[in-house]
């Protein structure tokens, strides 16, 4: 793992240096350690002893609807700030930092956020405005390599292999360089992770947040050893369990594996998972990686039969699935709803919708029907909601024709107005005579 987080000397002997501020790359002399950058006197420094060599880079933006509402909002600096549903039902999307030393989090309820942090300011998400900034630092990405794989709204991977040439420094450098670029033309601050592998670089972005700069390379075995199976991508709260019941609670000792005892204790995808265990991965960073589906789904720790309870939870899904679906800027043209019973059959329907949609109350309104199909005499250990058919974002939520019709009337009196300005009472009246007839 890289060295010298937050500003610790670092004894880096024969390793390269980074400094994130300048960002100058260097060789202590000496072998002697270093708390400052020679050239811009930083403390913000990185080593590792494959610093120059890694190419793939993982760019996740820090609290990222929160930052970008800060950044529009200069009052709000240095105020706890969350993000995110205000209704009765309301989800957290982001919180800042400042709010997060409460314990307020993303994805928790939105009232207890607000327990938790009563000072915070609360704002709905304005998603148009975050996918402006989101598609600015896209572009930067691009200028640095055609090899971008957008993960979601503030996320993505790079793979800058072969580009040290093209850029006069490596990769290291060169991550460093935007995350400098990012904060000083958007005000929003990125936390980057270098390592040898997409799954790796992921978890390295993880280390410093925010502003963090991780590196992770031949070591990563050994860095996943004492961690938790929940740290890997994918791995919920039900599959942990699943673990734990086998006495795997850390990745070092599903990494022990073999592939025989993979198979026959963890199942057909238990290699698999082992793999990931040991911090190996064969994905390839994939520019053209079109979303097909988005889903959430939740296992029940005691089985559910009562309807009140199962929309309460049927609710939270909605919500979960509202955000991921804006998250990958995409709309559902339709739901899946799926139940598995106690004694895990699985029942699915589904359902069209009129228009796409990303609000968690069109959602719940048709998964609400979907479900009285299902509910009676029958408990239920797992709900899941899924997209069915994928549209646009831009295709959600169209007005409906009342709205078209204010609109129209809106639009109407505004040319009413500019024919009284430029032509006197005549054209008024002219213009109120088209009003009608356009009505009837």
């Amino acid at each position: 793992m890289a060295l010298g987080h937050r500003g610790n000397p670092l004894n880096a002997g024969k390793y390269p240096v980074l400094c994130r501020d300048c960002p100058n790359l260097f060789w202590p002399q000496g072998g002697a350690a270093v708390s400052r950058c020679p050239t811009c006197g930083s403390r913000r420094l990185v080593s590792h002893p494959e610093l120059t060599r890694l190419s793939i880079a993982h760019v996740d933006c820090d609290a990222f609807f929160a930052s970008v509402e800060k950044q529009r909002r200069p009052e709000l600096k240095g105020k706890p700030l969350l993000v995110g549903g205000t209704g009765e039902r309301g989800v957290v999307s982001t919180a800042c930092y400042i709010a997060r030393l409460t314990g307020a989090r993303s994805a928790m309820p939105m009232r207890r956020a607000r327990e938790l942090c009563p000072d915070a300011v609360v704002l709905s998400p304005d998603i148009s405005a975050y996918r402006v900034v989101a598609e600015h630092i896209r572009v930067m990405m691009r200028e640095l390599t055609p090899l971008v794989e957008v993960k979601s709204i503030d996320e993505a991977v790079l793979d800058l292999s072969g580009t040290r040439e093209l850029h006069g420094a490596p990769p290291c450098v060169v991550v460093a360089r935007l995350a400098l670029r990012v904060e000083k033309e958007l005000g929003v601050t990125i936390s980057i992770g270098l390592a040898t592998n997409t799954l790796m670089a992921k978890l390295a972005a993880g280390i410093d947040k925010p502003r963090g700069y991780g590196v992770i390379g031949t070591e990563a075995r050994e860095w996943l050893a004492d961690k938790s199976v929940r740290l890997l991508p994918g791995i919920g709260k039900a599959q942990e369990e699943s673990l734990q019941k086998l006495g795997l609670t850390r990745l070092g000792a599903v990494a022990s594996l073999t592939t025989e005892e993979a198979f026959r204790r963890l199942g057909p995808r238990g290699p698999e998972l082992v793999a990931r265990a040991r911090g190996e991965s064969s994905r390839k960073v994939t520019p053209f990686h079109p979303v097909k589906s988005v889903s959430t789904e939740v296992t029940f720790t005691r089985d559910i039969r009562d309807t009140t309870l199962l929309e309460r939870e049927l609710w939270d899904l909605c919500e979960q699935l509202a955000l991921r679906l804006k998250r990958k800027e995409v709309s559902t043209q339709g739901i899946s709803l799926k139940l598995r019973t106690a004694s895990f059959q699985t029942r699915s329907r589904a359902m069209k919708l009129h228009t796409p949609t990303v609000l968690p109350d069109r959602l719940f309104q048709a998964a609400r029907t979907l479900l009285a199909a299902e509910v009676g005499d029958t408990a239920f250990r797992l709900i899941g909601l899924g997209s069915n058919g994928l549209a646009p974002l831009d295709d959600a939520d169209p007005p409906d024709l009342a709205d078209m019709q204010t609109q129209s009337r809106v639009a109407m009196q505004q040319a009413i107005d500019t024919l009284r300005s430029r032509f006197g009472k005549a054209a008024i009246q002219r213009g109120r005579a088209l009003g009608d007839r356009s009505e009837q």
